[in-house]
């Protein structure tokens, strides 16, 4: 195998693996806001949970797919460190983008399903 085709495969496992890494943290630790939000409905948190990282890993992993062929395509070492390095970096752009996309998400949800918890105001108290 060329040079080229070993840091391609090096690009798509880390990429792959830092995906993973992220959507597993993001289910694991999202429930709590998404509970709240559907005022401890677990059977709806788990179903919305599930569906953002079906969601979160076709964006990310088609991104890094697609990624993949943009650019000068590296021959030797040093090109392919620089390559890696890029694409690395604007991944982790790319999953840091999501991350807080969703939690913007998730806020709002908890936000919104707080204030169908709360006791409408009382009139002339």
């Amino acid at each position: 195998m060329t040079t080229a085709v070993w840091i391609y495969i090096f690009y798509t496992v880390v990429s792959i693996a830092m995906t993973i890494w992220v959507a597993r943290t993001l289910y694991k630790n999202g429930r709590i806001f998404l509970l709240e939000a559907f005022g401890n409905n677990e059977e709806m948190a788990d179903s919305v949970n599930h569906l953002l990282v079906v969601g979160f890993y076709l964006i990310n992993l088609g991104f890094i797919l697609i990624f993949l062929h943009l650019g000068t395509k590296p021959t030797t070492i040093v090109e392919g460190i620089e390559y890696v390095s890029t694409k690395i970096g604007i991944v982790l752009l790319a999953l840091g983008g999501m991350h807080f996309f969703n939690m913007f998400n998730f806020d709002r949800m908890r936000k919104k399903g707080r204030r169908r918890l709360e006791s409408p105001p009382v009139l002339g108290t």
